[in-house]
């Protein structure tokens, strides 16, 4: 794999959709004919664009898609079957079977980071209210994190069940959910004979093929901590997935101290990183929602060695002097 530091200077036109944008190759190119529907699902904007298509229904029905595994994986939801299991107080959970596989993959993604990307963080997670700008109690910190351990999630495929060995062990499939629907969403697509598409899930951007015109999409990438819409670099993908993530995408500072988003499992607070942002560039999108935040977590170094040690990734790392790290 090769490394190249670059300090980018210069401003680039572009268009602006959520967390990443979509870059006209050549103002000159004329975009070929589609179609497009934009809704909130998840708590967040999702876009899909069928290109060479009028079919409408399937643009509906991908949507309907969305909904439904929202129905089954939000925690705030008290009748999806994430709800019900935190609500379970320990007992075993009938659920469908793409909430089995999500929690299978979360799981694992959980072991091969040890830890450092956690999907029962939901106890430390609803601590942190970052609209209210308030900093949890260190004693409710500490005893949430007696409960966060992936471990305590116990999988029956034989049945469908879903048990957690402790009850107070709460799950929150907000870093890995956005990423398993939109490559849901693709596979819906493929099989309806779609062959060039771009789907956003709130800047988890994945795509079908490449525009019909033969150019690949062109995915801006958010500047950290400038105003929203100003990229720092692109990025080109055909049939690829390019996910952010960012400790600038929710943040707020108390006494001189800024606390984001990313929380560390093992410390309960926002992760101590030398990154302010992280793209994944992979097949899957699901891979890209969880390495992007276990790559944050871990810091430029072991983030880097990390990704060279899995296959067919790439990754753009922009560390906190803005210098832009990429690894292919």
């Amino acid at each position: 794999m090769k490394l190249k530091r670059i300090i980018l200077f210069t401003t680039i036109i572009f268009i602006f959709t959520i967390n990443s944008q979509i870059i006209n190759q050549n103002n000159n190119i004329k975009n070929p004919p589609y179609i497009s529907k934009s809704e909130f699902v998840f708590d967040t904007l999702v876009s899909i664009t069928l290109y060479n298509s009028s079919n409408e229904k399937v643009l509906d029905q991908a949507f309907d898609l969305c909904q439904e595994y929202e129905n089954k994986f939000s925690k705030t939801i008290p009748s999806s079957e994430i709800s019900i299991i935190n609500n379970s107080h320990g007992q075993p959970t009938k659920v469908s079977t793409p909430t089995l596989e999500l929690l299978d993959t979360a799981i694992y993604y959980s072991v091969i980071s040890n830890g450092a990307f956690d999907v029962t963080i939901e106890p430390l997670s609803s601590l942190w209210n970052f609209k209210k700008h308030i900093v949890p109690d260190p004693i409710d910190i500490q005893s949430a994190s007696q409960n966060v351990n992936y471990k305590n999630i116990q999988l029956n495929f034989l049945d469908n069940t879903v048990t957690l060995s402790n009850p107070d062990t709460q799950i929150d499939l907000g870093g890995i959910a956005k990423g398993f629907i939109a490559d849901q969403v693709k596979e819906f697509l493929l099989k309806n004979k779609i062959e060039h598409a771009l789907i956003n899930l709130g800047g988890n951007v994945l795509t079908i093929n490449n525009k019909p015109n033969g150019h690949n999409f062109v995915i801006g990438i958010q500047k950290p901590f400038a105003k929203l819409g100003e990229i720092i670099t692109t990025h080109q993908i055909s049939d690829k997935s390019l996910v952010t993530s960012g400790i600038y995408e929710r943040y707020f500072e108390n006494n001189g101290q800024l606390y984001h988003h990313i929380i560390d499992p093992k410390t309960g607070y926002p992760c101590e990183t030398d990154l302010y942002g992280v793209t994944i560039i992979s097949k899957d999108s699901v891979a890209g929602d969880a390495l992007s935040t276990i790559c944050l977590i871990k810091g430029l170094d072991e983030g880097i060695a990390f990704i060279k040690s899995l296959d067919d990734i790439s990754a753009i790392f922009i560390d906190d002097n803005f210098n832009i790290i990429y690894v292919d």
